[in-house]
Parts: C-alpha cells; sequence; structure tokens
C-alpha cells in the first residue's frame, strides 16, 4: 500500500513535475489465492496515488496491463475496446484504472503493456535461460499470444511522453513491442539468440494447468501512442537480442 501522508509530504517538500508509477503486484497465479493483496496493490494504493496527484495538481503515468482484456479479439485491442479480466490479477488492474478515472480524471494517463522482460528483476527471459541451465526441454505454452515487451523500451517512451502531455484528460494508451508471438515462439527466439541447446516444446494451455486463466489472444494495438507523441516502436526481436547481449556482459 501507498503511504499516503509519507509520499504526501515528499511531494510537498521537493520539486515534483510528474509521477510515474511502476509498482504492481504480479504473481498472476498467486492472485487467485491472495486476491486482497493483489487489490491492495494495484487498485487502493493506486487510488492513493491519484488522490495525492490530484491535491498537487501533478500528472500521474500509471503502467497497466493487456490483461484486462479477455482475449477472446481476433485482432489487436484498441484502447477504447471493452475490458473483461479473466482472472484476479487483471480485475485489480482494472480497478486500479477505474479508480484514476473516478478520482483524478483531469491529470491521469494509463498506458497498458504486455509481456514485460528486462535484465533486471524477476520475468519470463530470465526465467527460461536460468531453466535452460538446468534441463535439456522446456515446455512452453503455444495457443497465447501477444508481444513482448523490453522495458527499456517502455522507460524511453515514456520520458519522450512526458514533455509532451498537454491537458488532453484522462487517456489510456497502448505499447508493446512491434510484432506477436505465442509464448512458445518467445522462448525459442531467447534460446536462439542465447545460443542456447535446450529444446522447447509446444503444449497448448489446456495441458499446462494455471491458477489463473490468461488471455488466449492480448495484442496491443499501439496506434494511438505512436501517433500521438510520434513515437518509433521497436521490433520485439531486435529489444530482444538487445536485452539478452547486455545479460551476457552483467553475467
Amino acid at each position: 500500500m501507498v503511504d499516503f501522508e509519507e509520499v504526501d509530504s515528499y511531494i510537498s517538500t521537493n520539486k515534483i513535475d510528474v509521477i510515474v508509477n511502476c509498482a504492481a503486484y504480479t504473481h498472476v497465479d498467486k492472485a487467485e489465492d491472495e486476491p486482497k493483496i493483489a487489490d491492495e496493490v494495484n487498485h487502493f494504493a493506486v487510488r492513493n496515488l491519484g488522490l495525492i496527484a490530484k491535491k498537487h495538481q501533478l500528472k500521474l503515468i500509471h503502467i497497466s496491463t493487456d490483461y484486462v482484456f479477455d482475449g477472446n479479439s481476433g485482432i489487436p485491442y484498441a484502447e477504447t475496446d471493452a475490458a473483461n479480466p479473466q482472472n484476479a490479477y487483471g480485475i485489480s488492474k482494472l480497478n486500479g484504472e477505474k479508480a484514476l478515472l473516478k478520482i483524478n480524471p483531469k491529470n491521469s494517463i494509463i498506458i497498458r503493456t504486455s509481456w514485460m522482460y528486462s535484465e533486471f528483476g524477476s520475468n519470463f527471459v530470465k526465467t527460461m535461460l536460468r531453466l535452460s541451465d538446468e534441463k535439456e526441454q522446456i515446455k512452453v505454452v503455444s495457443d497465447q499470444i501477444g508481444s513482448p515487451t523490453y522495458a527499456k523500451d517502455l522507460a524511453l517512451a515514456i520520458l519522450q511522453i512526458i514533455p509532451a502531455i498537454n491537458n488532453e484528460g484522462f487517456q489510456i494508451y497502448h505499447y508493446a513491442n512491434k510484432g506477436q508471438c505465442s509464448w512458445f515462439q518467445f522462448a525459442e527466439a531467447i534460446m536462439k539468440i542465447a545460443q542456447r541447446n535446450c529444446l522447447i516444446l509446444p503444449i497448448t494451455s489446456a495441458d499446462f494447468k494455471t491458477k489463473a486463466k490468461r488471455p488466449k489472444y492480448s495484442l496491443l494495438n499501439t496506434d494511438k501512442i505512436q501517433n500521438t507523441f510520434n513515437l518509433e516502436i521497436p521490433n520485439w526481436v531486435d529489444s530482444l537480442k538487445e536485452c539478452i547481449l547486455k545479460l551476457n556482459i552483467k553475467s
């Protein structure tokens, strides 16, 4: 949870122009067992940030997720498409979006993204590389489609967006790297680029049991954010190569 008084005091005594909220509860399966905790972080903490931003008349950029959608679309999701989350994590993230719309509609910007990874923290790329050191083969679902997003690309996009923000009011944008793939294809690309010999085997979602239901198709349409802020978004394969190169240097 956001400590309202502590954050409010910090903003009051420091020169802050924009709040960028990257914090989130992202344990999709675990959220099924502890939905209240997920909601505290992804909903109520976001609400508190919205209240603080409104009090100080600050712009708030909040990162959300493709998992607010049900995955039944056959075309990339636009910002105007109806949200229909299929799991507790997605519900908590949508609750956060709704809170901002209600509390601070004049100064809130939501950026939905998908399949985030980087050379830092815990994510799919690092998990696949770790497993490739431990196993000769890995089974990965092949019937969930989306686009991996390199965190560095999103961060640079946000830095480009901030100076261009005017008084558009409440806005939702979609940002993900260009192109699309399944988790299986993503894993195959990781092994190929990293030159690992681990075999990736495709399986269906039905064969890979998880507590939380995932959207089968969660590709995001990024036309709005590209056209509004004149962004050039890299292809996911190119960004993956950059990330793995940095991981190799780091190790």
